[in-house]
């Protein structure tokens, strides 16, 4: 019978992050264990589709170890969320460039009464429709967790602006989805 590995202590990811300041594989093995589910959820959240979303993680993760020689804070998620949020600009710039209109993410947004999967799959379709500031915003503070002065640094801009971006990202998300949720609650 397997269990699942426990979750390290907060002094144990302190360890591993003093470790990996210091070049030590198995602290950074420790970091990408801890962290990875969270950054490949993200990634998949931004970019909106499977295999664009492993592009970016496996990216992320090499783009980590390369540059772990200029990781100099205390606050490795952030670190570790800075990058990943620039890889998957990079790769949605690199997707417009390439892809036509794609209806379905830009279409009428549907559902599935069946379950609460059906409007799980309308939240994450809305989310896509979102401008790229407002749903990096929207994913770090509620998928990810973090704080509006942990956003601000991630993305780089003013604390007031974070939670200027989590605003209104919510309200569009609240105007994207209210036809769903009235005919959801209807029926």
């Amino acid at each position: 019978m397997s269990t699942a590995p426990r979750k390290p202590s907060e002094e144990e990811l302190q360890d591993a992050t003093q470790g990996f300041r210091n070049g030590s594989s198995s602290a950074f093995q420790m970091l990408y264990r801890y962290h990875s589910q969270s950054v490949y959820r993200f990634c998949l959240r931004m970019v909106g589709e499977q295999n664009t979303a492993q592009d970016a993680f496996q990216e992320t993760f090499i783009k980590v170890f390369e540059h772990r020689s200029e990781f100099r804070g205390d606050h490795f998620p952030a670190w570790l969320f800075i990058i990943a949020r620039r890889v998957c600009l990079n790769h949605l710039r690199s997707q417009k460039k390439h892809d036509e209109f794609d209806e379905e993410i830009h279409g009428e947004v549907t559902y599935m009464r069946e379950s609460d999967f059906g409007m799980k799959m309308c939240v994450e379709k809305a989310l896509l429709m979102l401008p790229v500031q407002l749903r990096e915003a929207a994913i770090l503070r509620e998928y990810e967790g973090y704080s509006y002065q942990e956003i601000a640094s991630i993305v780089g801009i003013d604390l007031s602006l974070a939670k200027v971006r989590v605003h209104r990202a919510r309200l569009l998300l609240k105007k994207i989805l209210a036809p769903v949720v009235q005919e959801w609650y209807e029926s």
